[in-house]
């Protein structure tokens, strides 16, 4: 082995080193075709609930307050699923690659993409207490999007390309609010799913 080969060696472990240590690696494609999926179906169950409410709208047993408690369940299985699986997930592949998955860059990670996520979550909140459904799913998205491109720093690179697709999913929602859902779906489902496969491609085809 010649001697530029060598050093162009040591340079790529150094590198290796370096992206370990000041970057989260763990992410798992598969966990991003998991959650894509996990809102798909939500999305779907919640188009049930909503198109049964409308062709029973005159019903006196009709209960808006029902539906809207049904909507909430459902996204809260929907994201628990998600999350529980995402970090099982990339648990396996944190023990596969041999890195700490809650070590300082973990953290850091965690906290930039909690941030914006949680100021979402009140502004959600506050639209849901003044009845504004109709702009939930776009804010929804625009803090998701935000939140990845905020986390995205301690992560690979893709997270960032994912987030800024979200948030333009999103700001694209605000116009046309009857289709809210279908947005949803496809930020949270389709892009999820897209991302997922091209990680997996990319980084964990060979080891597979």
């Amino acid at each position: 082995m010649s001697t530029s080969q060598q050093n162009l060696d040591a340079l790529q472990d150094i590198r290796k080193i370096m992206d370990r240590s000041s970057r989260f690696i763990s992410l798992s494609g598969i966990s991003g075709i998991a959650a894509g999926i996990c809102a798909l179906a939500g999305a779907w169950l919640a188009r049930q609930k909503i198109t049964d409410y409308n062709s029973n709208y005159s019903a006196s047993d009709n209960c808006p307050s029902c539906l809207r408690s049904e909507l909430i369940t459902i996204a809260a299985v929907v994201f628990v699923v998600a999350f529980v699986s995402a970090v099982l997930l990339t648990l396996v592949k944190s023990r596969k690659d041999g890195v700490a998955i809650w070590g300082t860059v973990a953290k850091r990670l965690l906290w930039n993409t909690l941030i914006p996520m949680i100021a979402g979550g009140f502004l959600i909140w506050r639209m849901m207490d003044l009845k504004q459904y109709d702009l939930i799913p776009a804010a929804s998205l625009i803090f998701y999007g935000l939140a990845l491109i905020n986390g995205s720093k301690f992560t690979l690179g893709e997270v960032r390309y994912l987030g800024f697709a979200e948030l333009l999913t999103g700001i694209i929602g605000l116009w046309f609010v009857d289709s809210g859902l279908n947005f949803w779906a496809f930020g949270f489902g389709i892009l999820h799913i897209v991302y997922g496969v091209a990680m997996w491609w990319k980084y964990e085809r060979r080891e597979a």
